[in-house]
């Protein structure tokens, strides 16, 4: 072999093992680069599964324990059935105003509106003209059945009194009374609906007992 074929040779072997050995930088060069994507996106997986974690820890303790100066419920829900919230109460109210009083049939035959005091109040006492605000109970004079009721529908009534807008009995017979009082108001049909039953309200003699919670 001549000098010039060997140096040709030995260039050509030398230029396939610059080849190969590119070959392997760039095989082990990829290599690399999926090792560290791979590593990369266990990294952020875990960091993800590491927040949801958190989060949801989070928001157990915020679903098991109140706000902070967020009461549970309100006073009225608080309130066992058939009691009133003191806060409904007027200061220095009996006890008593806070729970519906039960209501019994009426005796004999009612002829005229009488108003029997059964806890007298130490407030003001009503002026026609006033809005008033109770708390009542409804009952048919005969045979007590109960037709209307604040205590059912959760919260005191208010209206004006003394000017025509509730039935005369209520009108005649609060007028008068102290707030803080509970009156028992013993109604002929003439001042109450009248003895027609017609439109659904009730009809005849009634009794009512009245907690007269403000005036104003």
């Amino acid at each position: 072999m001549s000098e010039r074929t060997q140096n040709r040779s030995q260039k050509s072997e030398r230029r396939l093992a610059a080849q190969l050995a590119a070959q392997k930088a760039a095989e082990a060069k990829r290599r690399r680069q999926a090792w560290a994507g791979g590593l990369a996106g266990v990294a952020v997986v875990a960091i993800l599964i590491t927040v949801f974690v958190i989060i949801g820890q989070r928001g157990g303790d915020d679903a098991t324990e109140p706000a902070a100066g967020t009461p549970s419920a309100d006073a009225a829900a608080s309130a066992p059935a058939g009691d009133a919230p003191a806060a409904q109460l007027p200061a220095g109210a009996d006890p008593a105003l806070a729970s519906k009083p039960t209501v019994a049939a009426g005796t004999g035959t009612l002829t005229k509106l009488t108003v029997t005091p059964l806890i007298k109040g130490t407030g003001p006492a009503v002026q026609a003209g006033q809005t008033i605000t109770t708390n009542y109970v409804g009952v048919f004079f005969k045979d007590g059945k109960e037709f209307d009721s604040s205590w059912s529908a959760g919260q005191p009534a208010s209206f004006p009194i003394g000017v025509g807008q509730v039935i005369p009995g209520w009108d005649k017979g609060l007028v008068g009374v102290n707030v803080g009082s509970r009156v028992q108001l013993d109604i002929p049909a003439e001042l109450a609906y009248g003895n027609d039953s017609s439109g659904g309200r009730p009809a005849g003699p009634l009794r009512f007992v009245v907690d007269v919670l403000a005036a104003k």
